[in-house]
């Protein structure tokens, strides 16, 4: 069976960059095997957070929330794709992240992070595993970063430099291995009415 993947990338600025990085990895999983499905904040139109989708009233979420919910829930796991802003991550993406959460239970995430300058954006990495973890989706120990973005990838995310076909075996081969040890384990896991967070996970998975 194959690996669903949802790639999540965080910005949406007109002349963001990092949106080649996100290409790249999306090809590099499908060749892979993976069935991937880009989630770009830039393409849903999510509102700055005030409820949480699972506070909306059945059928209730606006659409772009439910479609976005939808691809969460059915993915084995997650790379996540963001830039350095203030030795943060973008607003963007911490806004579509924290609108999920049962989502993300006991499924793995690998983190890319990158920048204009020659550090690859590592500095945001510190703070989106903290981030990744409280929501239930742990980081792999692995990173994948990139510096000077603009200069790595073409418009179509075909690397400039063949060290990047190199260095991304490593990172997804670790990936794949918890997408696959934590689907295993979410099989095989006995739903208990004494824990709600394996009730979430139930039923995000019935």
């Amino acid at each position: 069976m194959s690996i669903n993947t949802a790639v999540i990338y965080g910005s949406a600025r007109s002349s963001r960059q990092g949106i080649k990085a996100a290409r790249f990895v999306v090809k590099k999983l499908e060749d892979r095997g993976h069935t991937v499905t880009l989630i770009d904040t830039q393409n849903y139109d999510l509102p700055l957070l005030d409820k949480m989708y699972k506070e909306y009233d059945a059928d209730s979420a606006p659409e772009a929330m439910s479609v976005v919910a939808k691809i969460l829930d059915a993915a084995d796991g997650f790379v996540v794709i963001s830039a350095e802003y203030n030795h943060s991550v973008p607003a963007a993406l911490k806004n579509l992240l924290d609108h999920f959460q049962s989502e993300y239970l006991y499924k793995p995430s690998a983190i890319v992070t990158y920048s204009a300058g020659p550090f690859g954006g590592v500095r945001s990495l510190v703070n989106l595993r903290g981030i990744l973890a409280e929501l239930g989706t742990p980081s792999i120990p692995s990173a994948f970063p990139v510096s000077q973005v603009q200069n790595a990838f073409d418009d179509d995310g075909n690397p400039l430099d063949d060290a990047y076909d190199t260095r991304i075996v490593k990172f997804l081969d670790e990936y794949e291995w918890y997408a696959k040890a934590m689907r295993n384990a979410r099989d095989k896991q006995e739903c208990s009415e004494s824990i709600p967070t394996q009730q979430e996970m139930c039923r995000g998975n019935s």
